[in-house]
């Protein structure tokens, strides 16, 4: 199923979307928020995939993306782990930095700020171009309640939704800020998020080993940007394994970005709401 959050309040009001993205049934009566439904998801999925069912057989209004939030218009975490090491060698090469051996083994990671998502037809604002305002196609889960050093074997079936996320970047703010030893602040602002978060269940076989494989298609004012195949040199999948010193809440959402300057280079993410 899909799920959508028009724009309603801080946190948005939960829909559940057709699959072919043309209709729309409310669901706040099941759950108000989508993060509501994530924090009783045992106990409200069923109910709201019998409303996916309502809105494929025809019922419903038109769904319509300018009216939606991001899936989470707010989260409690935002995670990000490089889980495409060749995009991490390419945009280090770029600054002229060389990659150390221990990221192909234990994957970078830090926290970006998520008290504010931007939504899927929203501008994307910043207060001067001179930043270097940067965009990155990624695919994003969401998860539920993680505990604490989950196998990689069993941290699959703690995913419950997946997305795409444009990941924004102020490239040139982005030197002097991990000059500083302290991470990213100013130069990772908000990110903006495709109107709806499916099931793992709905993308069938293109979810395998807690990884997407399909095409993550970019344009760029309206032209073709890139196509790169989300399945193609992942060095770690998305599964909340890699949080292995701490749990994480429900509404954690993972993602992995892709970087265009070839067909195939990503990286990844992960959130927590």
């Amino acid at each position: 199923m899909k799920l959508a959050s028009l724009k309603s309040g801080r946190d948005g009001r939960l829909v559940v979307v057709s699959i072919d993205l043309s209709r729309h049934l409310p669901a706040d009566d099941i759950a108000p928020t989508l993060q509501a439904a994530l924090d009783d998801w045992d106990n409200v999925a069923g109910a709201l995939a019998e409303r996916a069912k309502q809105v494929e057989s025809g019922e419903g209004e038109p769904f319509d993306q300018a009216a939606c939030a991001s899936p989470l218009p707010r989260a409690y975490q935002w995670a990000d782990g490089s889980a495409y090491v060749n995009h991490v060698e390419l945009v280090r090469k770029a600054r002229g930095a060389e990659i150390p051996e221990s990221f192909w083994t234990d994957p970078l990671m830090y926290q970006g700020g998520s008290d504010s998502f931007i939504g899927p037809r929203d501008d994307v604002l910043a207060a001067s171009e001179d930043w270097g305002i940067d965009f990155e196609a990624e695919v994003a889960v969401i998860t539920g309640d993680v505990p604490m050093g989950v196998s990689p074997e069993d941290a699959g079936q703690y995913v419950r939704l997946v997305m795409i996320v444009n990941d924004v970047s102020l490239r040139n703010l982005i030197p002097g800020e991990l000059a500083k030893g302290f991470g990213f602040f100013q130069s990772k602002p908000s990110s903006a998020f495709a109107p709806v978060a499916v099931t793992p269940e709905e993308l069938g076989d293109a979810w395998r080993d807690s990884t997407l494989h399909l095409p993550l298609v970019s344009h760029l004012n309206g032209e073709p940007f890139g196509k790169p195949d989300a399945g193609v040199d992942m060095t770690f999948n998305l599964s909340p394994a890699r949080r292995k010193l701490r749990s994480c809440s429900s509404a954690t959402e993972s993602a992995s970005r892709c970087s265009m300057r070839t067909a195939s280079r990503f990286s990844a993410r992960s959130i927590r709401s």
